[in-house]
């Protein structure tokens, strides 16, 4: 199954011209799952990014306008995407000129597989119990 994941995610990265990376990550930022483009090394995928989206996803849901589902960063020669799964984060890494609409809806599409990995996650912790 986890193989099957990262077949999966490495699929992801040719679907969106200019996507470089896509990682999910727990909400302490843990990597659970991560595809890069062949021989490319994006800067943004240390852990500390799933731990900083966490709270900055929190303080919007707090904005009275429901809760917040993704944030996207534009910086200099990349863009990131950020999406809230339930316990997971997913965040795509990509140029800047990629088509940020496209990778939105790709983290829509995604976010029936983040709910896979949360549930193994949840069954995992609950059997050690």
């Amino acid at each position: 199954m986890a193989e099957e994941l990262v077949v999966h995610f490495e699929r992801l990265l040719t679907r969106v011209d200019g996507l470089l990376s896509a990682v999910v990550t727990d909400r302490d930022g843990v990597v659970l799952l991560r595809a890069n483009a062949p021989n490319i090394t994006p800067p943004f995928t240390e852990s500390a990014l799933g731990c900083t989206f966490a709270l900055a996803s929190d303080q919007a849901s707090k904005l009275g306008l429901k809760k917040n589902k993704s944030i996207v960063s534009i910086y200099g020669s990349y863009q990131l995407v950020q999406f809230n799964h339930s316990s997971l984060i997913t965040t795509f890494v990509a140029n800047s000129s990629a088509n940020t609409g496209l990778l939105l809806e790709l983290g829509t599409e995604l976010e029936s597989v983040t709910q896979v990995i949360a549930t193994a996650l949840h069954e995992r912790h609950s059997g050690a119990l």
